[in-house]
């Protein structure tokens, strides 16, 4: 909402970032940072889309999805600057710590969904 113009990253900085940060499977195409989550079917894909668009509409920062039976593509641009910038940072390292949450592999009572079972599959962890 900030009438300021926005610093955006070049090319060079955004492949630079995306090897040094913790978004090792996002990459950058067509002025775009991007992100394939790969899931275990519709039901799965529906909660993906879900959550991003919890995070976005709490963040008032909106991705562009492509959404499939076992997959979903969140594409990132700060439309308003025309480039990438902190907010898609910011964005998709939030969206990447929640998707790629797996309680099983933490300490505590939650034990994850059990992927040895078809009926309770859920994302395809990378």
């Amino acid at each position: 909402m900030s009438e300021q113009k926005e610093r955006t990253y070049s090319e060079a900085e955004i492949k630079a970032k995306l090897l040094e940060t913790e978004l090792l499977h996002w990459y950058y195409e067509d002025g775009w940072i991007r992100r394939k989550y790969k899931t275990s079917g519709w039901k799965a894909t529906l909660m993906v889309v879900n959550t991003i668009g919890h995070l976005a509409e709490a963040a008032w920062h909106h991705p562009d999805l492509t959404v499939s039976y076992a997959f979903v593509i969140v594409k990132l641009s700060t439309h308003t600057a025309k480039g990438i910038t902190d907010k898609d940072w910011e964005l998709a390292r939030k969206i990447e710590s929640v998707i790629q949450w797996q309680p099983g592999k933490e300490q505590g009572a939650l034990e994850g969904t059990p992927n040895d079972d078809a009926r309770f599959k859920y994302i395809k962890y990378d």
